[in-house]
């Protein structure tokens, strides 16, 4: 669920948005207003300026911003252009791999005085020397000096240390990060053999050192969780407090949006219900016969309940009986309601279960397809998980006036349920047995003596 972040500070929307899910309610009394200015705010926050801030004492921050500068074809200029263009590498990128080769991760300029051979062995020594410490940050000069029983060449040592952070080197990624608090290089070993395969190579081309950047799935993830970590969620103590305390709201008001809804009516579709040469979609829904309710017009006739139409993508080959089988499979995993559905007709047309679909019926077009339960009869508030009305009064300082799912915690004397959250009483802590709310407890204390 806090993909909800990431993906928002990226794209300007809800993870949920592709299928068309948009902004229907937020908890703590956050608005639509306040949930969009704080996705543009958080869009908009100038790279330059978290590296200025961060950079000083945390080099992770600087080191992976030009990592992603580099491999874009484009400017990567705020916090939105970098998570947007991490977030569609990471799909072009192979999710296995087995390595069958050892790659130093360096490539060697001609003018320069080691051969490839000799700097592949200074690679593995150096690599071998880190595998010792297995998941432990090691500095520079203790690596130096480990790899020094096995490469007298110190100018070696350093040439290859210099150029191996954040390298693939074999089947691992050697990481290098200045340590903020002893302002020393520190290295760092990552076995990244079950998830690179021939992978794509970006290549930097720098006049001083022309150096390749193999980006695995697993470093790019790890790359986001970093900054989900130290920047989105504000937990980097050097930010300035102004930017750290405004990135912060920010992030707070996109988690606390968790209810998004579907305008069914305006038949907003998805970018990924595109047709394919393979494939074609319709618009399908099901109905069923409501035991529960009668028209009070006509001649007693049962009133049908209709779910919303969803989208079903079929091979363009497909049959009457897989496309029913579908249909079902569909709307069962989205109504609870409807877990022992049946299908039994399809209104308006009445093919054979072996004819071919888009023989009968043209692409985009709609279907209803009536059916029955298995078991016993539901009425409308039992196919969609809506839950039971309110029958309690909210009202917290967050703003909220209804319940949002979140936890509350109800005053012993005048019964309004507010937020635990925002009455500062933490997730880890039980709710109190007896309580009374700050109003209350102020109309205590005015009240006069009883004689």
């Amino acid at each position: 669920m806090d993909l909800r972040l990431i993906h928002g500070a990226a794209y300007g929307q809800s993870w949920f948005g592709n299928w068309g899910y948009q902004f229907g309610r937020g908890s703590f009394g956050v608005t639509q207003q306040m949930y969009q200015k704080s996705l543009e705010a958080l869009q908009n926050i100038p790279l330059c300026i978290l590296a200025h801030h961060i950079g000083t004492s945390n080099m992770e921050i600087p080191i992976l911003f030009s990592r992603y500068q580099t491999l874009s074809s484009r400017s990567l200029l705020t916090l939105g252009d970098l998570l947007r263009f991490m977030l569609d590498l990471k799909h072009r990128l192979p999710k296995e791999s087995a390595l069958n080769t050892y790659n130093p991760g360096i490539l060697v300029e001609n003018s320069c005085r080691w051969s490839p051979k000799r700097i592949e062995m200074a690679a593995r020594v150096i690599v071998e020397s880190l595998k010792k410490a297995k998941i432990r940050w090691v500095s520079r000069q203790e690596v130096r000096d480990a790899a020094r029983a096995y490469v007298g060449d110190t100018g070696l040592l350093d040439f290859v240390l210099k150029s191996l952070g954040n390298h693939v080197v074999g089947k691992y990624l050697v990481r290098r990060c200045l340590n903020p608090v002893t302002k020393v290089l520190e290295y760092c070993l990552e076995d990244i053999s079950n998830t690179l395969t021939n992978q794509e190579e970006f290549v930097i081309n720098d006049s001083k050192l022309k150096t390749r950047y193999k980006i695995s799935r697993v470093q790019l993830m790890n790359d986001m969780c970093y900054i989900y970590r130290h920047i989105l969620r504000g937990q980097t103590k050097e930010m300035d407090r102004t930017i750290m305390s405004s990135i912060s709201l920010a992030s707070r008001i996109v988690l606390d949006t968790k209810y998004f809804v579907k305008d069914y009516g305006a038949e907003m579709f998805s970018k990924y219900e595109s047709e394919t040469e393979e494939k074609s979609k319709l618009y399908c829904t099901v109905t069923i016969q409501d035991k529960g309710e009668i028209y009070v017009h006509g001649e007693g006739e049962k009133k049908f309940i209709t779910a919303p139409y969803e989208t079903i993508m079929l091979r363009n080959n497909a049959t009457f009986d897989e496309l029913i089988e579908e249909v079902e499979k569909n709307f069962k995993e989205i109504y609870w309601g409807l877990k022992s559905f049946m299908i039994g007709s399809i209104m308006n047309i009445n093919p054979n279960g072996f004819d071919q679909v888009f023989r009968v019926t043209k692409s985009g077009s709609k279907l209803v397809f009536q059916g029955k339960l298995g078991d016993m009869g539901m009425n409308r508030e039992s196919i969609y998980e809506s839950g039971s009305r309110q029958r309690f009064f909210v009202d917290c300082g967050c703003g909220a006036k209804d319940d949002d799912g979140e936890r509350m915690v109800a005053c012993d004397i005048c019964e309004v349920w507010q937020h635990t959250r925002c009455l500062k009483i933490p997730n880890n802590e039980e709710i109190p047995n007896i309580y009374v709310c700050s109003r209350c407890e102020q109309d205590i204390l005015v009240l006069p003596a009883l004689p």
